[in-house]
């Protein structure tokens, strides 16, 4: 078992900054890949952006050059730096971990860009 808890959501204008936070405890020795997903209201859950265990990071195309993904691993904490917000990006994002077959998902922390 895994277990993930998001931090960090709020409401942002256009063009600012946020960071979320993603904290794994629980067997978390096998975990490969982590990512974080977002959900808007009324349409499916996107991939947002993952980094394997090695550090590899990939980014859906709508956030390159925006977003950036990292990890501690001492902390057993992924994040999300969140660069120049559109309104586009409001939504709620979910931090994932993949382990084995088995995908583990946090409750989710809301992300609102507005002016």
């Amino acid at each position: 078992q895994v277990q993930l808890v998001e931090s960090g959501g709020g409401l942002v204008q256009p063009g600012g900054s946020l960071r979320l936070s993603c904290a794994a405890s629980g067997s978390i020795s096998s975990v490969g890949s982590m990512n974080w997903y977002r959900q808007a209201p009324g349409k499916q859950r996107d991939f947002v952006a993952s980094i394997s265990r090695y550090g590899t990071t990939g980014y859906a195309d709508s956030v390159t050059g925006r977003f950036t993904i990292s990890k501690d691993n001492s902390k057993n904490t992924m994040y999300l730096q969140m660069n120049n917000l559109k309104p586009e990006d409001t939504a709620v994002y979910y931090c994932n971990a993949v382990q084995v077959s088995i995908n583990y998902w946090g409750r989710g922390t809301q992300v609102t860009v507005s002016s």
